[in-house]
Order: structure tokens, then C-alpha cells, then sequence
């Protein structure tokens, strides 16, 4: 079902908007920051390679660094979905696919032929990219409706729906607005960027995403540079980080670049 929203977002208040960005501007700094293990830190992670070059060959060390260090997922095009399916299948490590990405501007109907295929490939989490378009257009029926089409077709089957929003191209105020419409849209987690735009993930953002979704949870992606920051992160309330680099954040060492 279809739900009509018109260009002034109705579940909050243009007032409720500022109180919530003034609230995580004013928030005291990260007071608490745990350390986790290896076997912890990984769970958290989802291994990801979503470069177009990318080969088979590299696919495979992808799944095989996987195994080795325990990552949550594996994040890949669709069109690697079967391989990693196959590949993991003896394992508990999940395959997370990307959907209309990643511009997010497909139209609705592909992004969920998208997401059916890679369901049918094995995928047990999607991350879709929003219309950034109609969202700054203030289209928010559409932004719903495009989130809820594929929220029905996951939770039919039993399958984790993050949406990403590319944080780096919005306002705060359209950073509220998105994360309220992914929570309001029936999506699983809230996530920052694509890493393929002009900015990543950052504390303010996950915290901002985290209040303004009625504490959704919250994938932090792009620009995770150290074991540090990765603890940063999931302090501030991330529960999921996408990154190419969790091999090199298991084992502490400095990232120069990379998703």
C-alpha cells in the first residue's frame, strides 16, 4: 500500500527537526569507549569489495579473508551474489548484495527485480541506495514508497534491508527526514554513504541517524581508517560498519585509502 506524504515531511515537525539536530550538536564527546577483541570487532564488519574491476580471483580472497577472520558478511555486486553464496555456503557468514547502486536513482521497479534476483542468488542482507533526487525534492511519498516496496519483499523472505543515504550530498535536515522515512518504511538498519561519493561515515551523522530513526540501527561506511575509528564508531552507535579494509583493522594497521 502506497502511502501519500506531501512536500512538508508530516511525521515530524519542522521544530522537532532542530530539536533533534540541536540535541547531537550538544551531546558531550564519546565518554565510553570499550574495547573489543579480534573475534568481537569482526562481527561487526561487513567485508566488502564493490569495485567494478573487481575479478573472481578477488571475490575468492575476499571470502577467504571471510573465514579467516570471522566477518559478519561479505558485501558484493549482485552479480558476485551466487559465487559468495556457493563458496560461504559451509559457513555462517552471511552475503550481503548492493541495490541500485550506487546512485539510488533506478526506478522502483528495477531496484526490486534487483533485489529479487539476488535473493534467489543467496542474498541475506541488501543494502539499496535511496533517490537522493526526490528526496532533495521533497518527494518523500516517493522516497517511502520506493524504501517500503523492497521492505515488503525482505521481510517476506526473512532478509536484513539497510538504506543507505548517502549522508555527504544531504542537509542535516534531510538527514533527519531519510532516517525517519527508512524507520517509518519498515527497513532494518540506516546506512551513512556508498563510499563512491564525495564523503564517508562520520560520529555525528551515526548519532544524528541513530535519534532521528527511533534508535533504527545504524551501518557506518566510508572512510573507516583505523581499528580506532572503528571503535569510535560502533561507541557512537553504529551496529554495522562497511568497510574493504577490516583485515587491515583486525590487525591495527594504517589505511591509507579504500572504501
Amino acid at each position: 500500500m502506497e502511502v501519500s506524504l506531501n512536500n512538508k515531511y508530516e511525521y515530524l515537525s519542522d521544530d522537532k527537526i532542530r530539536e533533534i539536530i540541536q540535541e547531537v550538536k550538544t551531546e558531550d564527546p564519546l565518554s565510553e569507549i570499550n574495547n573489543l577483541n579480534n573475534i568481537e570487532l569482526a562481527k561487526f564488519i561487513d567485508h566488502t569489495l564493490l569495485k567494478p574491476e573487481a575479478s573472481v580471483n578477488d571475490i575468492q580472497k575476499l571470502c577467504d579473508e571471510a573465514k579467516e577472520f570471522g566477518f559478519y558478511s561479505v558485501c558484493v555486486n549482485p552479480t558476485w551474489v551466487d559465487y559468495c553464496f556457493n563458496y560461504l555456503m559451509s559457513t555462517d557468514i552471511k552475503v550481503c548484495s548492493v541495490i541500485g547502486f550506487p546512485l539510488g536513482s533506478n526506478k522502483t521497479e528495477i531496484k526490486l527485480k534487483e533485489a529479487e534476483i539476488a535473493i534467489e542468488d543467496g542474498a541475506e542482507e541488501l543494502d539499496m541506495v535511496i533517490n537522493v533526487g526526490k528526496l532533495k525534492s521533497s518527494d518523500y511519498s516517493y522516497v517511502f514508497n520506493d524504501i517500503k516496496s523492497l521492505s515488503d519483499l525482505t521481510r517476506k523472505y526473512n532478509i536484513t534491508l539497510k538504506v543507505i543515504i548517502e549522508t555527504c550530498l544531504l542537509t542535516d535536515e534531510e538527514k533527519v527526514i531519510a532516517s525517519s522515512i527508512c524507520k517509518k518504511a519498515g527497513a532494518d538498519f540506516v546506512k551513512t554513504s556508498t563510499g563512491f561519493s564525495t564523503g564517508g561515515a562520520n560520529l555525528y551523522d551515526v548519532k544524528l541517524m541513530k535519534l532521528a530513526s527511533e534508535n533504527l540501527r545504524v551501518k557506518a561506511s566510508g572512510g573507516i581508517k583505523s581499528r580506532a575509528d572503528a571503535l569510535k564508531f560502533i561507541a557512537a552507535g553504529a551496529s554495522r560498519l562497511g568497510t574493504s579494509s577490516g583485515v587491515k583493522i583486525l590487525k591495527d594497521e594504517l589505511i591509507n585509502s579504500g572504501y
